[in-house]
């Protein structure tokens, strides 16, 4: 296979909380990703300088493309946070969550809870759009339930509020993450705008994300869950909608990129959270390989760098998988 097959559009990384941290970045930029997103930053966080919530921007200049994400409700507060804190950073765009369902975001009006306040929304972007030097963009969901989509009226408000482009995942608040993403309504609300819409929702192979651009016309594809332990999807995407092979790692590739993600998270100590982290991602990448049951009971005794790498080193001269 070498004709392209499909337009080739950017495929990146979606800002995860608990994830989406600056090694996870490097690393989907390593293999492939053309954009990056970090994990949800609290502007009020950013009001009142908490540290904790600072960090959650830490970054380098070896990421190309990369975005910050922030979300809250207040007009006047994420505006502050915006102009005080994220300008003077080294980030492409910045993006505004109107999309995470997680309870304890949309308790306090947050998230998707906007979408229950599409003249709140627009507020909240026009405001961002006043005071940002860098482009707007915002994510968004299709409603809060089935009896409430309001995403052809919410992506319509949001374009005339100045931003730049718009990320549509296609699910409800009340879907969360269960059943099938609705690329149609995300097809439908592309043609209602002028700027680019990148899709998000069950991109999680090569064959999937053609099949979301048959159906959405998108101009992005956004890849979440299915990066975790597997950044070289972003890779694989690309080589598929190129219509070219499309690189099928080994186990032992597989363990000498995790390896080298502990190292990158080791590296970056000090930037990111504890170490003990990392522990959720290696567990996704040793998904499926053999004994991974008891891999995983090592995994989530690990304390350091040391220990992982170790635990995974052991693992593949057990199992005579070749490692660099």
């Amino acid at each position: 296979m070498n004709e392209q097959i499909h337009k080739i559009v950017p495929v990146e990384l979606a800002p995860m909380a608990g994830y989406t941290n600056l090694p996870f970045r490097l690393m989907a930029e390593k293999y492939g990703a053309d954009r990056v997103t970090t994990e949800m930053v609290s502007a009020k966080g950013l009001y009142y300088r908490d540290k904790k919530t600072a960090k959650l921007m830490a970054t380098v200049p070896e990421e190309t493309a990369a975005g910050v994400q922030i979300f809250g409700s207040d007009p006047k507060i994420i505006a502050e946070a915006v102009e005080r804190y994220i300008n003077p950073l080294d980030f492409d765009f910045v993006d505004f969550n109107a999309g995470c369902p997680a309870p304890k975001i949309v308790k306090n009006g947050d998230g998707s809870a906007l979408l229950n306040d599409l003249p709140l929304l627009e507020q909240v972007v026009s405001a961002m759009v006043k005071v940002s030097d860098k482009p707007v963009r915002v994510k968004l969901r299709l409603g809060w339930d089935d009896a409430n989509i309001v995403i052809d009226e919410a992506i319509r408000r949001v374009e005339d509020a100045g931003a730049a482009a718009a990320v549509i995942h296609g699910r409800t608040r009340a879907a969360f993450y269960s059943g099938k993403a609705d690329w149609g309504a995300i097809a439908r609300a592309k043609t209602l705008v002028e700027m680019p819409v990148v899709a998000n929702g069950d991109i999680d192979s090569p064959a999937a994300a053609v099949r979301c651009l048959d159906v959405t016309h998108a101009d992005g594809l956004m890849v979440g869950r299915a990066a975790v332990g597997r950044p070289f999807i972003f890779a694989q995407i690309k080589a598929r909608l190129a219509g070219k092979a499309v690189p099928q790692p080994s186990a032992g590739d597989i363990l000498n990129i995790a390896i080298d993600h502990v190292r990158l998270v080791d590296h970056c100590a000090g930037q990111v959270g504890p170490m003990v982290e990392m522990r959720k991602q290696l567990v996704a990448y040793t998904k499926g390989m053999p004994d991974s049951a008891r891999l995983r009971q090592h995994i989530f005794s690990c304390q350091s760098a040391q220990d992982m790498v170790g635990c995974l080193t052991d693992y593949a001269a057990a199992e005579g998988i070749a490692i660099s």
